[in-house]
């Protein structure tokens, strides 16, 4: 077991020799090839969604670990596809911007099509079983069966057809809000809240931008290849505009959330994410560079892709500290209880 891998493949998507690829375990091969450095967004749904019912006096440990494992293997299921369509109909030929930043199981010949079915096949099984495990701790309610058909659905159809009609950006948003903190929060405590799931939106919207990002640095790739992303439709000036539109909601929702008297004032420790929005905005406010800038890394995350992992630090930080904001009223509602 290779756990410096392990360690290496959950911060940055390593790049791999075939030779370095055949020495290495599985479950360092499953890491590589699922993404799993992105997993944390998902890692970070999970626990909002647990501290959500926490505060409301309603967490159950084992329905929250199903929930964590389940998204986190239908997220690594949802990678895993998107990477084997793209490479079935071609789109990830001649250096595409996947091929890039990481290494591509099967554009880079690491794995044949049978294992990296396979790889998805477990993965996949995995979230279904803990999706209807979850279903039948509910009774299986009508939510439930929705939350679990719209979660199936975007998994499978992400890539096509809905990356390739505007859908995808739209179903980021959907997922890692209502449906993953939303949702996580009506398995674990069988109610739904609309407050929360409004609240989801705040985290939602950060990771939005992330996926927003990656897609305005392909631009003009996917408008080559017919991708229609949202990026792509409207521009790439318009598009960095709605990146940091995207960013000043997710705070006035922290804001109006607190003047609702639903979170103590105690959450605007979010703010303090500010600076290292400050360090990203002036990239946002400028067309990508037609070069690599000299201080800006290059693969394992890095360029090509320049808006996208520049979103991603911003995100780490805020979702860090909204977390930490909840915690801290989470903690302060209990004790004034």
């Amino acid at each position: 077991m290779n756990f410096s891998m392990w360690q290496k493949a959950l911060t940055v998507i390593p790049n791999v020799t075939k030779s370095e690829w055949d020495e290495l375990d599985l479950v360092s091969r499953w890491l590589i090839s699922t993404r799993a450095a992105v997993l944390a967004m998902t890692l970070t749904s999970a626990l909002l969604a647990g501290l959500f019912a926490w505060r409301d006096n309603a967490f159950n440990f084992l329905p929250w670990l199903a929930v964590t494992f389940g998204l986190i293997m239908a997220h690594a299921s949802n990678n895993l596809l998107n990477d084997y369509v793209d490479h079935a109909r071609g789109v990830d030929k001649d250096n595409y911007f996947r091929t890039m930043y990481g290494p591509h199981p099967l554009n880079n010949q690491l794995m044949t099509k049978r294992q990296h079915l396979t790889f998805f096949g477990v993965s996949g099984l995995f979230a279904l079983l803990s999706g209807l495990a979850l279903a039948w701790s509910t009774g299986f309610t009508a939510v439930t069966w929705i939350l679990l058909g719209s979660g199936s659905f975007i998994l499978l159809f992400y890539t096509w057809p809905l990356k390739y009609v505007a859908l995808g950006e739209v179903a980021v948003l959907l997922v890692w809000g209502p449906l993953m903190i939303g949702g996580g929060y009506y398995v674990i405590t069988h109610v739904w809240d609309w407050n929360v799931a409004v609240a989801s939106l705040i985290y939602a919207l950060s990771v939005t931008t992330v996926i927003f990002g990656k897609h305005i640095d392909k631009l003009e790739v996917d408008r080559e290849k017919n991708i229609r992303t949202l990026p792509s439709l409207l521009g790439e000036k318009t598009s960095r505009m709605f990146v940091l539109g995207m960013i000043l909601v997710s705070f006035v929702l922290i804001v109006y959330l607190v003047a609702t008297r639903y979170f103590s004032p105690v959450v605007l420790i979010a703010f303090l994410a500010l600076p290292r929005l400050r360090q990203i905005l002036p990239a946002f406010l400028q067309p990508k560079p037609a070069l690599r800038p000299a201080d800006f890394p290059e693969g394992q995350g890095g360029w090509p892709l320049y808006f996208a992992p520049l979103a991603f630090l911003y995100t780490r930080s805020f979702g860090s500290f909204f977390f930490l904001g909840l915690l801290a009223d989470t903690i302060l509602k209990k004790i004034l209880a």
